[in-house]
């Protein structure tokens, strides 16, 4: 269960990452509670998920799924590059997040 936590914790992590660029510097109010709620609940769930996993496990799997899900959103979302360096480095943190989750168990 603490798995499904942490993949929850990382899918919001992705919306108030991409909640900011709603805010326009936080100069809109509906963009910045979303952003502020998806902030909190994250680290919330974060913070869960490390009652049972280890951190040097957990907050790497967290950060990549934030980066990862960020970075694709950002190309469906506001049409920023698509260069195959940039997909391959992504590709190679999606295998991170893989061979840490195997290397736990």
């Amino acid at each position: 269960m603490n798995w499904v936590i942490l993949f929850l914790a990382g899918l919001l992590e992705v919306g108030w990452a991409i909640g900011l660029k709603y805010t326009d510097g936080f100069t809109k109010l509906w963009p910045t509670v979303g952003t502020v709620f998806s902030l909190i609940a994250s680290f919330l769930l974060l913070g869960l998920a490390l009652k049972s996993l280890p951190v040097g496990t957990a907050y790497p799997i967290w950060v990549g799924i934030g980066a990862v899900g960020t970075a694709l959103l950002g190309i469906f979302l506001f049409a920023e590059s698509t260069d195959v360096l940039k997909l391959f480095s992504l590709a190679l943190i999606c295998v991170g997040i893989v061979g840490l989750k195997l290397a736990h168990g």
